[in-house]
């Protein structure tokens, strides 16, 4: 069982942010604005499939991952109601977020299926996160040029993300879920995230104006595909998913434990005292 502590992050949205809140990098701002339109309606979707998930557990083993479940749901919980205020600015910008609407259909089609199927699409997007967690969090100066708000946004959402990145998984296997069809639901996924990914971050920048600067490709190519870019860094991470003994915590660095121990001031465990 892993502990999970839901926290308060002690910052303020309800203020207006920049337009290239990024350190004035047009697509890395499009990028990561394209990832916060599919966090509530993901992050519900998560809850969802965690909760239905646990409630086919047998009662000794709803027993051994009660506090878990209940430490993942209010974490994204808690990531969903951030990210919703921080979307909100984006709207105001005439940003329109089109990766909700695909979402909603393609979600509404799974409807009352055997609860492993939702889990086995929940822990697929989970190490998908964890992935993009641990390359954010080992390079933290990718946000050095943005408002310390946005920094301590991303960089706690990216620690809470690594932290609990096996619960699904362990709900999937708890349910004798099989590699067969967790193999099968990445690979659905991976085309369905990267291209809603790739989608709305040209849409963002296309209503930007700042799509087919020079600068922009540089930079999504930097990011993405240079030596330290994310889906160069992350390939061999995300592979070794499919082996049959793969699991999540075998990809534990530390640094989210890290990031938690030195930014206690960014932060306030859910009922802990004032």
């Amino acid at each position: 069982m892993t502990a999970l502590t839901v926290r308060r992050l002690l910052i303020d949205l309800e203020q207006p942010i920049a337009r290239h809140w990024c350190g004035g990098d047009a697509f890395l701002t499009a990028w990561f604005n394209a990832l916060s339109m599919s966090f509530p309606i993901g992050e519900q979707f998560f809850i969802d499939s965690v909760r239905k998930g646990f409630k086919a557990l047998s009662p000794e083993k709803q027993a051994e991952l009660q506090e878990e479940v209940q430490g993942f749901v209010g974490q994204e919980a808690t990531h969903r109601r951030i990210h919703g205020l921080f979307n909100k600015h984006l709207k105001d910008q005439g940003l329109d977020n089109a990766w909700e609407r695909r979402a909603e259909k393609r979600l509404a089609m799974m409807g009352d299926v055997d609860p492993r199927h939702p889990l086995g699409v929940t822990a697929a997007n989970e190490h998908f996160t964890a992935l993009f967690a641990e390359w954010l969090l080992a390079r933290p100066e990718l946000l050095s040029g943005c408002e310390p708000r946005l920094k301590a946004m991303w960089l706690w959402h990216s620690a809470e993300e690594a932290e609990h990145k096996s619960t699904a998984f362990d709900l999937y296997q708890a349910l004798g879920g099989t590699l067969e069809w967790r193999s099968r639901w990445m690979k659905r996924v991976t085309w369905i995230f990267l291209i809603d990914t790739l989608r709305q971050t040209a849409n963002n920048l296309q209503r930007d104006g700042t799509l087919w600067r020079r600068s922009t490709w540089a930079s999504a190519w930097r990011h993405l595909l240079g030596k330290q870019g994310l889906l160069r860094q992350s390939h061999g991470a995300w592979r070794q998913y499919f082996q049959a003994n793969f699991h999540p915590n075998q990809q534990t660095s530390g640094l989210s434990e890290q990031w938690l121990a030195e930014n206690r001031d960014l932060y306030k465990p859910v009922g802990a005292a004032a």
